[in-house]
């Protein structure tokens, strides 16, 4: 049923209003990100959606909420029905405003615990099958760099490198054996929401092409989109 799988990153820099002096350094990964979201539109206007929160909370459908956390008061909605606002994690914020940006009806999120082991991250993906648009958030490493977030790592950037080969070939192998230990070291956010996608793509032809992959701010940034051929 899945024609179409996009894996972008959820930074809140991504939005405009958030990023502040930092705008114009966000544009090619912002404009990145609204494309493959734009691309997920064109298959399905209702789009499910998989990132990674400590307990993997259960987001409501049709939520509505607000990235006053971040510094901006933000409404963002997961559907075009009106609800009352709560508290959302990050993925479902990001998620919210991508569906706005990119003309989607809705987004139904489901989250994964990032310690989630690899083989229940691919029993997880079971559920998703009946999708044929889905949303996959999460960051590389954030230990590129002297200035990055989590501090210097000499791995991060080969670990990254593997990401993108893997995201650019549809490699579902090479993203069923990432290391979670080693990716808990590097800071990495996306290694379980990778992982379901690993489970998600694992029957049938995949075509793919990756339209970002950078580390500007010391932190892995991919973005692709994977086609059921």
């Amino acid at each position: 049923m899945i024609r179409r799988v996009a894996v972008l990153p959820q930074p809140p820099l991504l939005i405009p209003e958030l990023a502040a002096g930092a705008a114009d350094e966000c544009a090619e990964l912002r404009e990145a990100c609204l494309t493959a979201a734009r691309r997920l539109t064109a298959v399905s206007p209702d789009w499910a959606v998989v990132g990674a929160a400590a307990g993997a909370p259960e987001v409501p459908e049709h939520a509505s909420g607000s990235f006053r956390g971040f510094g901006v008061d933000l409404g963002v909605s997961l559907s075009r029905v009106t609800a009352p606002e709560t508290e959302l994690p990050l993925p479902a914020l990001v998620a919210g405003w991508l569906r706005e940006q990119g003309g989607a009806s809705s987004v139904r999120v489901r989250l994964v615990d990032p310690a989630t082991p690899s083989d229940q991250c691919e029993h997880f993906a079971r559920g998703l099958g009946e999708h044929a648009a889905v949303l996959v958030l999460g960051d590389g490493s954030s230990r590129h760099g002297p200035r990055s977030p989590g501090g210097e790592d000499e791995r991060a950037g080969d670990f990254d490198a593997g990401i993108r080969d893997a995201l650019a070939k549809a490699d579902t192998g090479a993203l069923s054996a990432l290391d979670p230990a080693l990716a808990a070291e590097l800071g990495v956010g996306g290694r379980a929401p990778w992982q379901v996608l690993a489970g998600l793509a694992a029957d049938g032809d995949w075509t793919a092409e990756v339209l970002y992959s950078a580390a500007p701010f010391g932190v892995g940034y991919h973005v692709a989109v994977w086609d059921h051929a």
